[in-house]
């Protein structure tokens, strides 16, 4: 099941369905545009806080799954990244369902 999930995020990212970094991520979420936030379990106590706290405002659902940003970033082939936001509603779905 854990694999399942990776692997519809690196077919999220490389269908451009993806937003990383912090910024970026609020803008996305400011905007509306992000359908689902996927937060390492490693991730610091502030940018845990800022992204819960913008998801929680603007009624977007947030998973802190229970890898490390290792492994997510590895997902989508990238380095150092602790969040992703799914910008597409098909990939949200399927990933919310997997996550459980």
């Amino acid at each position: 099941m854990k694999n399942n999930y990776l692997n519809i995020i690196g077919i999220a990212f490389r269908a451009g369905k993806c937003s990383t970094g912090e910024e970026t991520i609020v803008k996305d979420i400011q905007k509306r545009r992000a359908k689902l936030i996927l937060i390492a379990n490693d991730v610091g106590p502030q940018t845990r806080k800022k992204l819960t706290d913008k998801c929680h405002s603007y009624g977007i659902p947030c998973v802190i799954v229970s890898d490390n940003r290792e492994t997510l970033s590895n997902a989508i082939g990238k380095s150092h990244r602790v969040a992703i936001a799914i910008l597409d509603d098909g990939f949200a779905k399927k990933l919310e369902s997997l996550l459980g």
